[in-house]
């Protein structure tokens, strides 16, 4: 998506409109930190998480064991200002890229992946 300040409602829809939500209404998010490039976490969006996304530039997200939307870092003080928003060439993922503050995992650590004791390495 190319640089805007602001994007209309319309053009909010729009970008909602291309994006294949599974049967359940949900699409997969990647997080990944706008600088560094490092991914920093996986998320589900709905329609309406991606509108007040797109519409606050920060990341909202649904939550599946809560079963409702929850902006990051509300709770946590560790929030994600939405730097981009852009949607793969199958339109079934999205990837935001953000400036994250604090940890993006609920674990405490910078990314999902950094608490992983079986990560497998290769040189």
């Amino acid at each position: 998506m190319p640089e805007r300040t602001d994007l209309t409602p319309e053009q909010i829809e729009q970008v909602i409109a291309q994006v294949q939500f599974a049967e359940n209404g949900l699409v997969p998010a990647i997080a990944q930190q706008w600088d560094t490039g490092e991914v920093l976490m996986m998320a589900w969006m709905n329609a309406e998480s991606i509108r007040r996304t797109l519409t606050e530039r920060r990341a909202v997200y649904w939550s599946r064991s809560r079963n409702e939307l929850w902006r990051k870092g509300d709770t946590s003080g560790h929030t994600q200002a939405v730097k981009s928003f852009a949607v793969d060439c199958d339109a079934d993922t999205v990837l935001l890229r953000v400036h994250q503050e604090g940890a993006a995992c609920h674990l405490g650590t910078r990314t999902c992946w950094d608490s992983d004791p079986n990560a497998v390495q290769f040189s």
